[in-house]
C-alpha cells in the first residue's frame, strides 16, 4: 500500500486519502460489506480486492465509449487514483428488471423484465435513509441543476446500454445498478460532469442469465452467504482473475495477486467532456 495521506473522508464501503497531485485523489476499497443503510454490517475480507479490480475495469470500458469518469488508474489491490471531484448529492438508479425496492413498492413479482429501462433518483442523505426524490426536488433544492441533470441522465442511459452487451457477453443479466456523478471545475469557470465513485457488485444487481443466482450484494442483504465467492464469480467472466480465483475461504493469494496487470485509464484526461457552462450559454441561459 502507498504511504499513508491525509485521510479526507470516510464511507461505508469505501476510504478517500488526498492524492500525490493536485486535483487527485486516492480511493480504497474496504471489506466492510453494510445493507439497510448501515443497519447491518460485518467485514468480508477480500471483498474491496475484488471491487477494486471490477470498478477499475468497468470505468475503463466506459470511458473507451466516451462516458468521462473520474478514474484514472489503479495503484494496487485495493487503492486507485481518481479525479477529485465534488460529488452531487444524488444517486442515479437504473432498472431493467423487476427487483429489490421496486418490486416491493409496485407489487411486482421479483425477474420480472420492465418495458423500458427506468431511472430513479435518491438523495444522499444516510440520516434521512437515502430517500427517493425526483427530478423537480433535485432542482428546487439545488442539488443539480437541470443542465447537469439532463447530462447525468444521458450518461445513466448510455452506461445501462453498454453495460447490458458487456454483462450478457459473460452470461449475466444487468438487473439495476446505482452511479453517482461529481463535478470538475474548470480553469475558466467549466463546470464538467463526470461519473464518480465505483460501479461493482457492490452497486449492481447481477444475475446469472441461465439460472436467475445472485452474484451481487444480495447475497449479503438476503443472508444467502457466498458474497465473496459471487463477486470472484463476476471477476472471472470478466477476465480480471484466472478461473482458481485469489481468495479461497478468506485467504488471499499475494503471490498469484502480484502477478495480475494493474488497469490504467488510457482515456483518462483525453476524453471529450462536454462543460456545462457552455451547454448553458448555448441553450440562451445567462452565464454567470
Amino acid at each position: 500500500m502507498l504511504n499513508r495521506r491525509r485521510k479526507l473522508y470516510e464511507g461505508k464501503a469505501k476510504i478517500i486519502y488526498e492524492g500525490p497531485e493536485p486535483g487527485t485523489v486516492i480511493q480504497y476499497f474496504k471489506d466492510d460489506a453494510t445493507a439497510f443503510n448501515a443497519q447491518k454490517h460485518d467485514v468480508i475480507s477480500g471483498k474491496g480486492i475484488l471491487n477494486n479490480r471490477i470498478a477499475a475495469h468497468l470505468m475503463t470500458r466506459l470511458e473507451s465509449i466516451g462516458i468521462p469518469t473520474h478514474f484514472i488508474k489503479s495503484l494496487n489491490m485495493r487503492e486507485q487514483l481518481v479525479r477529485s471531484v465534488e460529488i452531487v448529492p444524488v444517486e442515479v438508479v437504473v432498472r431493467n428488471i423487476a427487483a429489490g425496492s421496486l418490486a416491493k413498492r409496485l407489487g411486482l413479482k421479483e425477474g420480472t423484465p420492465l418495458p423500458r429501462p427506468l431511472i430513479e433518483f435518491y438523495y444522499k442523505n444516510d440520516e434521512l435513509g437515502d430517500p427517493m426524490v425526483n427530478d423537480d426536488h433535485i432542482m428546487a433544492m439545488g442539488w443539480a441543476d437541470p443542465y447537469e441533470l439532463e447530462e447525468m441522465i444521458s450518461m445513466a442511459f448510455r452506461a445501462n446500454d453498454y453495460l447490458n452487451g458487456l454483462f450478457a457477453g459473460i452470461n449475466l443479466q444487468l438487473v439495476d445498478f446505482k452511479i453517482e456523478f461529481g463535478r470538475i471545475f474548470g480553469e475558466y469557470g467549466d463546470v464538467y460532469i463526470v461519473l464518480a465513485d465505483e460501479i461493482s457488485p457492490d452497486t449492481c444487481r447481477l444475475w446469472d442469465a441461465q439460472t436467475n443466482e445472485k452474484l451481487d450484494k444480495d447475497r449479503f442483504r438476503l443472508d444467502l452467504g457466498g458474497l465473496v465467492e459471487a463477486y470472484q464469480e463476476v471477476a472471472v467472466r470478466l477476465g480480471l482473475i484466472p478461473r482458481e480465483g485469489i481468495i479461497k475461504e478468506g485467504d488471499f493469494n499475494e503471490e498469484l495477486a502480484a502477478q495480475l496487470e494493474t488497469i490504467e485509464n488510457e482515456m483518462a484526461g483525453r476524453t471529450n467532456i462536454r462543460s456545462i457552462k457552455r451547454m448553458r450559454a448555448k441553450k440562451g441561459t445567462p452565464v454567470v
